[in-house]
């Protein structure tokens, strides 16, 4: 996948942010001294891969939340309330 996002500099604004660019370009030694957010993603699956698996899922599960909700919505404005609408509500 190709994220803009992955491939930012990553400000050094806040004391984490600073400590976590000065560990993964020591880690990563990029030749041209920049951090992307990519290089951080990728040292802490290497490091850390129990921290991205538990992002990784609330985004699944949230994803998935809001599916369902979307097929709720888009079954109630096509046909009214039924019972095959009825599958998500909060």
């Amino acid at each position: 996948m190709d994220n803009e996002i992955e491939k930012q500099e990553v400000a050094m604004d806040t004391e984490l942010k600073e400590w976590l660019v000065n560990y993964v370009g020591n880690k990563k030694a990029p030749e041209d001294g920049d951090v992307t957010v990519g290089m951080i993603i990728e040292v802490i699956a290497e490091e850390f891969p129990e921290f991205l698996l538990v992002v990784a899922e609330e985004n699944f599960l949230r994803g998935y939340e809001q599916g369902l909700a979307d097929l709720y919505a888009k079954a109630k404005d096509k046909h009214g309330e039924s019972k095959s609408s009825q599958i998500y509500k909060d």
